[in-house]
């Protein structure tokens, strides 16, 4: 059993918690630094997940406004060669 867990973790039990406890330490003394907490990085992710989500679809909107624009040039030319051709 004690080797599925080493396995598990990729050293053993007590490496694994001293790696995490100085891990845990230096990031928590660089977000100290830089006065970030952990519900900022949440907010930080929701509001870039938000820009990502209406900046999409600014950019739907955007082509739709250039498809009416091209539209409204090549439905008449492409009906007004249909009919010049449908003539002869």
């Amino acid at each position: 059993m004690s080797g599925n867990v080493n396995r598990f973790l990729g050293d053993s039990v007590a490496r694994t918690i001293v790696k995490l406890i100085v891990i845990s330490f230096i990031v928590g003394a660089v977000m100290s630094a830089f006065n970030w907490y952990p519900l900022d990085v949440v907010y930080a992710v929701r509001d870039f997940l938000v820009n990502v989500w209406e900046t999409g679809f600014a950019a739907l909107g955007r082509f739709g406004d250039y498809l009416v624009l091209g539209a409204v040039i090549v439905i008449p030319v492409f009906l007004v060669m249909r009919v010049l051709s449908y003539r002869r």
